[in-house]
């Protein structure tokens, strides 16, 4: 079964870049950092999740990101599915920090209990095809979403419709150019039908 072991963002300043994901998310060498200016602009049609057990937690890595520089597309509030709000990192990439749970259960921390690249497709049925013939296994599937089943990957994968993943981002869903993503796996690499770039993790 394919996974995905982790996702490099191309950005403009890597230094800049590092600062702010070593501050504010340490999320080790599952995102990693590679200097592009290759031209961008709007919604790059993809958002990171960080699922979290409770929302003190996800207030807690909010509220280090935007310290750090990050900007506020969704303010954190609980919803019917739980408790969450979205930022966008200093690059541009946009991060989603969600939480099943509407009430706390322990003190605050920054723990982050699952990470999820999220995908957005213009043709799910023609991705979910695409993706399962590359060795993915498909867990979920309704509509416009398909969630992908990942035991034992580091980083768990997600198809959205490209425009309902730009609204759940508080994001207009036009862009164009360069996704500034690569994301590594032991089925890359290859480019999928969106123009997302994969490449080998090994």
């Amino acid at each position: 079964m394919a996974s995905v072991e982790f996702v490099t963002l191309e950005v403009a300043d890597a230094t800049a870049a590092k600062h702010f994901y070593t501050t504010a998310l340490d999320m080790g060498t599952l995102v990693r950092l590679e200097s592009s200016d290759a031209p961008t602009s709007g919604f790059r049609g993809f958002t990171m999740s960080l699922i979290v057990s409770q929302p003190a937690n996800a207030n807690a890595v909010i509220d280090a990101a935007l310290a750090a520089g990050a900007t506020s597309l969704q303010p954190a509030k609980k919803s019917l599915w739980g408790y969450g709000g979205v930022f966008q990192a200093p690059d541009g990439t946009v991060w989603t920090v969600a939480s099943s749970s509407k009430k706390d259960s322990g003190p605050a921390s920054r723990e982050i209990d699952e990470v999820v690249l999220q995908l957005g497709a213009e043709d799910v049925g023609a991705s979910k095809k695409f993706y399962t013939e590359h060795g993915f296994e498909v867990a979920k599937s309704y509509g416009k979403y398909v969630e992908f089943a990942s035991p034992s990957s580091p980083i768990k994968l997600s198809l959205y419709k490209r425009k309902a993943l730009a609204k759940v981002a508080g994001v207009d869903p036009g862009g164009t150019g360069s996704h500034r993503l690569l994301i590594g796996s032991d089925a890359g690499p290859f480019t999928d039908p969106d123009g997302y770039q994969w490449v080998a993790s090994t």
